[in-house]
């Protein structure tokens, strides 16, 4: 929580810009890329497998991201324009059909001691899947102006960034082992890609001047709407969890990876899906979204990684009752 209050408080003050957000571009994909390698490395093959046969544990992530959102998201068209103008409801809608963040997930899963191999599947499907269901999800749901394109080069970003690291890490695991009993190299990577992609948006945020010209009061409201909104799916995708019977490890998958929302896949897309409307105030609801969303999965991760630590403490034996006369 202490690392992503000052990569806000950094972005803020010294926001990256020209050359040097080159550079934090690039440092925060190598970062990611390598958290990827390790969690290949530290999984075995069979538990990956596992991953990618679980079904149901999939479909109810892909289920809370593309179903659930966006109905919160068209319901919440009743709050204009009284609460949210009309670009603002826009963004709002827009990060509902948005998929799910895939190395903040991972890593929260992984902090909070969940089914890491399930939620690599998990996040890496809704992404792949996300590069054609949002803009479809977009066309159907919303009014836009220009072509709406599919790039090729946003699947190929996601393999090569993160599958292809994870299968390395895989190949190269029997080699691997004195790495994986270092417990804080793995812990540093998973944090620190966490700060540099907090970092890195709310630079962005900055640079692009996206808080400009908006009143306090409207920037107030999108910050409740989005935090009620966070709130509502946790909830429910916790509740779900439960009920359909998953162990307490799938239940952090679904709770993490069904409850965000891609800022790397929602920015790049609005450009071109709101060719010749106010991009910046569009992407707002997204930007703030996201803030809210690490900080509150960051507490959520870090309790139950404690949880799961004390849990795993052998246990004092009892001491003896003194004997009596």
């Amino acid at each position: 929580m202490l690392g992503i209050l000052a990569s806000l408080a950094v972005g803020a003050i010294l926001p990256a810009s020209g050359p040097a957000a080159d550079v934090l571009d690039w440092t925060t994909k190598i970062a990611i890329a390598l958290l990827f390698f390790l969690y290949g490395a530290r999984l075995q093959p069979r538990e990956a497998l596992e991953g990618l046969r679980h079904w149901r544990l999939h479909t109810t992530v892909l289920a809370a991201t593309y179903l659930l959102f966006p109905l919160i998201g068209l319901v919440l068209r009743i709050l204009v324009p009284s609460v949210l103008t009309d670009d603002l409801y826009t963004g709002v809608l827009y990060l509902c059909l948005l998929p799910s963040t895939v190395q903040s997930s991972i890593a929260f899963t992984s902090v909070a001691r969940g089914n890491v191999a399930g939620a690599v599947v998990s996040a890496s499907l809704s992404n792949l899947l996300g590069v054609f269901v949002t803009p479809l999800l977009v066309m159907l749901l919303m009014h836009t102006t220009g072509t709406v394109h599919v790039s090729g080069g946003q699947i190929l970003t996601i393999v090569v960034q993160l599958l292809l690291p994870f299968f390395v890490g895989q190949a190269l695991r029997p080699w691997l082992g004195w790495l994986m009993r270092h417990k804080p190299v793995t812990k540093v990577v998973d944090r620190g890609s966490i700060y540099l992609v907090v970092y890195s948006a709310f630079s962005a945020s900055m640079t692009e001047h996206i808080w400009h010209g908006l009143s306090v009061w409207r920037i107030l409201a999108v910050v409740a709407v989005c935090a009620i909104m966070l709130a509502v799916v946790l909830g429910l995708t916790t509740t779900a969890g439960r009920l359909l019977g998953f162990t307490w490890a799938d239940r952090i998958v679904i709770t993490f990876c069904g409850s965000k929302k891609s800022l790397a896949t929602g920015l790049p897309m609005a450009t071109v899906l709101f060719a010749g409307h106010p991009v910046g105030l569009i992407v707002l609801p997204l930007m703030i979204f996201h803030q809210i969303q690490l900080l509150t999965c960051a507490w959520l991760a870090a309790r139950w990684g404690r949880a799961a630590e004390a849990a795993e403490l052998p246990q004092p034996a009892a001491e003896s009752a003194p004997a009596t006369a």
